[in-house]
């Protein structure tokens, strides 16, 4: 090729970018490991197309789930989405405590700048790309089934955020393929992440994944907000909202407003990188502390977006489990609500050591412990609530019961950091990295996987296995205690954090001990992949298609499992909170309406996809400066909006008839099953319907 049109076609890329060639030309550990994970994503991907290929699903896929505008099935794919993720960042967790125990006085298997991506992925995948994407499709595929609606607001700006984020974890898989991450951490703080210290591609794929994936997460706080603010059925107010949905609200809400500090401070980096700006170089009047309190100021809300959910899947998750009306609602709204304010005060305690004065740093430590008051008036809330009730020890239960505990130590090993002295001590050491993995393991990851055991069986129809639920949940908590508990210990003792070798060898048996919580966590992800397996196998034995296999409070529970793409015949009318409940027990919840209407749905479209793919293609051109095709993406997200916009044809009718057969068939369903007692509920016995207790 004419050495003048390779750089236009190509931009920055060589042979050398590819990590196979890489490891041929030097074939040690690290390399050669790098060239496996590129090789798994590669063959993972033609598996894929070939297994859809061969069954011939391409088109359902594309109409059925793809394109669709159905805001059940997009929460679906953010959740698997999520799974995916958290697969490759928890076997780069591993890689990096198997690195450091092996790494004591000795070189260890993995090179420091491959240590450093490991670092840097593994924090930006857990944070954009599992746990956002979780938390959002929970939100997407349970808050309109509780508020008695048939979709959110903007049902096409739900697919465009997904895609969005879609195309965002994609380019961070590409990563693995061609060229390198960055080294910069999940933070990408700068001078390092500028030009003159980072001149490579990586710093550019986390610029632009993340980006794509904030401005993804802003569209969906501001579709979540409107559509709980207007859009609640009859009767509905706010007291009369479960608990999910006051948390999925102010969770919205701080995605709102905590997201676009991100995306600016992406932008002014990318600014600096591409166009010689000088936001927060160190010359020329650039100041990183800019980019600090930028990102922190999105930084810290976002523990609590991670977290506010899962305290509302647990605030469900309790009150059904314990058979009693959730204790203290009004505080938990009001703590929720305090919370939510709270976040935004505290940014700097993240950047104590970094010269402002003492009155600051007191005023900001301050705050950093007043807002563990409405979180402890939460865990009392959830206490009280179990309190003299029928309390099942259930999967989703036993994950609640473990946040309770593990989450306090976190809290309390937090309130040591709110001591701007102290915090001087242990910062940027392990101790910080113990803490801040001893609050999101057990505040969001618990949480979510305790939703995705609660309502698995509501999206798809089956119970998931409870044998392998308990394994995996063994796992999950032994592995973090032996994983992360010794962190405390050695940050204690001055070990720094992102540190690829050790020295002193004192520091073994802590090591030693991490590592092994660490493949024990790996074990606990394999066996909530076999639970997944060994559940669809046994899917036949496991049927809830009456809906309400828990004795469930909320209106999700008053249809049929799976859902009809409707949800409601008939849009419910509320009088109290938890009114399925009290129905049951007062009245018949399974009366057919006296009439049956025709029902409106949004058609598919394929623009979700289109500026998805299209805008992941654009940054893949921004990073690596094929300006032809990011210039192309560009002017293709653009011509798709518009011609969007001239689209009139977007809503289909369900007619009367059909919904009247489908809803007649789940009732003779429901009179058919036999209603079973809360101590069988993980039986075969249980097909979906309560027996209604006093």
């Amino acid at each position: 090729m004419n050495p003048d049109v390779w750089p236009a076609v190509l931009g920055r890329f060589q042979w050398h970018s590819l990590p196979f060639v890489r490891a041929w030309e030097n074939p040690t550990a690290s390399e050669l490991i790098g060239a496996g994970a590129a090789l798994i994503v590669i063959v993972g991907a033609v598996l894929a197309i070939a297994l859809i290929s061969w069954l011939g699903k391409w088109r359902y896929l594309w109409s059925e789930w793809l394109t669709s505008l159905d805001h059940k099935k997009i929460g679906i794919m953010y959740i698997a989405l999520a799974l995916v993720m958290l697969s490759r960042a928890l076997i780069e967790a591993v890689l990096m405590r198997m690195q450091q125990a092996s790494a004591i006085n000795s070189a260890g298997f993995i090179a420091p700048d491959h240590f450093a991506q490991l670092f840097s992925t593994h924090g930006s995948i857990m944070i954009f790309f599992m746990a956002m994407p979780f938390l959002t499709g929970a939100i997407n595929f349970v808050m309109p089934l509780q508020i008695g609606v048939r979709d959110v607001a903007f049902p096409l700006l739900n697919s465009i955020s997904l895609w969005l984020t879609g195309g965002a974890a994609g380019l961070m898989m590409v990563s693995l393929v061609v060229g390198r991450f960055s080294t910069g951490g999940w933070t990408g703080y700068p001078p390092y992440t500028e030009l003159a210290f980072s001149p490579g591609v990586g710093v550019d794929y986390w610029i632009w994944a993340v980006s794509l994936g904030s401005v993804g997460s802003t569209l969906t706080g501001l579709n979540f907000a409107v559509t709980i603010y207007k859009m609640r059925c009859p009767g509905m107010t706010l007291m009369r909202m479960p608990m999910f949905v006051w948390t999925a609200l102010c969770t919205s809400i701080m995605m709102v407003f905590a997201m676009p500090p991100l995306t600016v401070a992406t932008a002014l980096l990318a600014l600096d990188r591409y166009l010689g700006f000088h936001f927060f170089t160190n010359d020329l009047g650039g100041n990183m502390m800019n980019y600090a309190n930028l990102f922190w100021l999105f930084g810290h809300p976002e523990v609590y977006i991670l977290i506010l959910p899962a305290f509302g899947v647990y605030s469900e998750v309790v009150s059904t489990f314990s058979t009693k009306r959730l204790c203290g609602y009004t505080s938990l709204v009001l703590a929720t609500m305090a919370i939510a304010i709270l976040s935004f005060t505290v940014w700097v305690h993240h950047f104590f050591t970094m010269g402002q004065s003492p009155n600051i740093n007191a005023v900001f430590g301050i705050a950093t412990m007043a807002i563990g008051v409405p979180t402890g008036v939460k865990i009392y809330d959830w206490i009280w609530t179990m309190f003299r009730g029928e309390v099942r020890f259930t999967v989703p239960m036993l994950y609640s019961l473990a946040f309770m505990i593990t989450f306090m130590l976190g809290g309390l090993s937090g309130i040591i950091l709110a001591f701007p002295p102290l915090d001087y001590l242990v910062h940027n050491t392990l101790f910080l990295v113990a803490h801040f993995h001893n609050v999101i393991i057990p505040g969001v990851l618990y949480g979510l996987l305790a939703g995705y055991h609660y309502w698995f069986p509501k999206a798809f129809g089956f119970r998931l296995s409870e044998k392998w639920g308990r394994v995996s949940f063994a796992c999950w908590l032994v592995g973090f205690y032996l994983a992360f508990m010794p962190l405390y210990v050695l940050g204690f003792a001055g070990v720094s954090r992102r540190t690829q070798g050790m020295f002193d060898p004192a520091f073994r048996p802590w090591l030693y001990i991490a590592g092994a919580g660490a493949l024990i966590l790996l074990a606990a992800l394999g066996a909530l992949l076999v639970q997944l397996w060994v559940s669809v196998r046994d899917r036949d034995d496991n049927r809830v298609a009456t809906g309400d296999p828990w004795d469930g409070r909320g209106l999700e529970w008053s249809v049929s499992a799976p859902p009809p793409e409707y949800n409601f015949a008939v849009i419910p009318h509320v009088a109290s909170r938890d009114a399925f409940y009290g129905e049951k027990r007062d009245g018949d919840p399974y009366a057919p309406p006296a009439r049956y209407e025709d029902i409106e749905l949004p058609k598919n479209s394929r623009t979700g996809p289109v500026i998805g793919i299209v805008g992941a293609a654009a940054a893949f051109g921004l990073v690596w400066h094929m300006w032809w095709l990011a210039t192309l993406g560009v002017v293709t997200i653009v011509a798709t909006v518009i011609a969007r916009s001239f689209v009139r044809d977007v809503r289909r009718t369900i007619p009367a008839a059909e919904v009247e057969r489908v809803e007649r068939s789940w009732l003779h369903a429901v009179a058919e099953a036999k209603a079973i007692p809360r101590e069988i509920e993980t039986t075969s016995a249980n097909q979906g319907l309560a027996e209604a207790s006093a």
